[in-house]
């Protein structure tokens, strides 16, 4: 069982929207109505959307593989392209998902991981998240890896308001 992280580049932008849409898909689609994740899912993972993310300088995506298979993707964001006001320090982590049959093999610890490394290299003292609250195992492992609650804003999947928990962990 072999995992490669690699960085994802705009010739790769079918094959990130497509694990983009599997995974959030898999992750919210039992707790949310199909006409509020259809136009959520239509939004962010546009072609042309994602060639913006992709080409942002203060944004990195990553593919996690698995056996030679994408098994999932991270999205990190410094400076102006963090979804909140955060000080220069902060580096956050916007996405991290894994396909259902990729779980539970430690893919996730290694995203989070290349997280920090990026943190560290750009000298960042702070790492943070947004997290629905209704994702319990996914607060259970953020907590688990020393991030602490500092706050809440929304998150509309549609036009349905949310509340993601903001979670920052000092480094």
């Amino acid at each position: 069982m072999t995992t490669t992280i690699k960085r994802c580049t705009q010739k790769e932008l079918h094959e990130l929207q497509a694990i983009s849409i599997t995974t959030f898909t898999e992750t919210f689609k039992d707790r949310n109505s199909p006409e509020h994740l259809h136009a959520y899912l239509e939004k962010a993972y546009d072609l042309k959307q994602l060639e913006r993310e992709v080409a942002n300088p203060s944004s990195q995506f990553f593919f996690v593989s698995f056996n030679k298979e994408v098994a999932g993707y991270l999205k990190v964001n410094t400076d102006d392209a963090q979804t909140e006001v955060m000080d220069d320090d902060s580096l956050e982590v916007e996405r991290i998902y894994i396909r259902k049959t990729f779980q539970k093999y430690g893919l996730g610890k290694l995203l989070l991981n290349k997280a920090f490394e990026i943190a560290l290299e750009q000298q960042k003292k702070s790492i943070w998240l947004g997290v629905w609250e209704a994702n319990e195992n996914a607060i259970a492992f953020y907590q688990k890896k020393g991030f602490v609650q500092k706050g809440s804003h929304s998150f509309f999947m549609g036009d349905d308001e949310q509340v993601d928990l903001i979670m920052v962990k000092t480094i």
